[in-house]
């Protein structure tokens, strides 16, 4: 992960931001609420296989509950501090989805979604991981969820409570946010 910091000399504004993800559309680009542009390298095979995994059980679980919209980590948010994120995995309660015009839903949607998961890669830094969790938290997820497969810890997130640090749990729970859903967590930890 790269962070480039454009302030003072440019200002990276949602039009300016939306037109450089277009131009470069095999980058993965986030903004920060302080302007700063963050390029993240691709995901290796493993990491890749692991994420199809955990958002394929979401997408699962969604499409037989029928409670909301599932997104993919090619998905981005505007969160209320400004900042352009994409989570590995997101969901967001069909209410609030309904609420966004058409034109909000073509764009970088401006919502947070109510539950995030970030799988670590080996590449990645578990701090600026554990920063982002905590942004989303503080800008409305009710449930946050960070997988580290080397070694094999997940950290919850929940509004309005401490981070929960689980070693090698076999499966996770949706609690009240994603009702009756059960993440399956052992082919991430082999």
């Amino acid at each position: 992960m790269i962070a480039l910091k454009l302030r003072p000399t440019l200002q990276l504004t949602d039009e300016v931001f939306e037109q450089l993800c277009q131009q470069n559309p095999d980058l993965r680009l986030e903004r920060t609420a302080q302007g700063e542009l963050i390029a993240m390298s691709p995901a290796g095979s493993e990491s890749g296989y692991r994420n199809a995994d955990l958002l394929g059980q979401l997408w699962q679980w969604n499409r037989q509950m029928r409670l909301g919209v599932v997104f993919d980590s090619s998905t981005g948010f505007t969160l209320p501090n400004g900042a352009i994120r994409s989570p590995d995995a997101a969901w967001v309660e069909k209410s609030r989805w309904e609420r966004l015009t058409p034109e909000q839903r073509r764009k970088f949607a401006p919502l947070c979604p109510d539950f995030v998961l970030e799988l670590k890669s080996p590449t990645d830094d578990l701090a600026a991981l554990q920063a982002k969790l905590q942004e989303y938290i503080d800008n409305g997820a009710q449930l946050g969820w960070l997988i580290d497969p080397e070694t094999q810890t997940v950290y919850c997130y929940r509004a309005g409570q401490a981070v929960q640090r689980l070693n090698q749990p076999s499966t996770l729970s949706g609690e009240t946010v994603l009702p009756n859903f059960v993440m399956d967590l052992t082919l991430i930890w082999e």
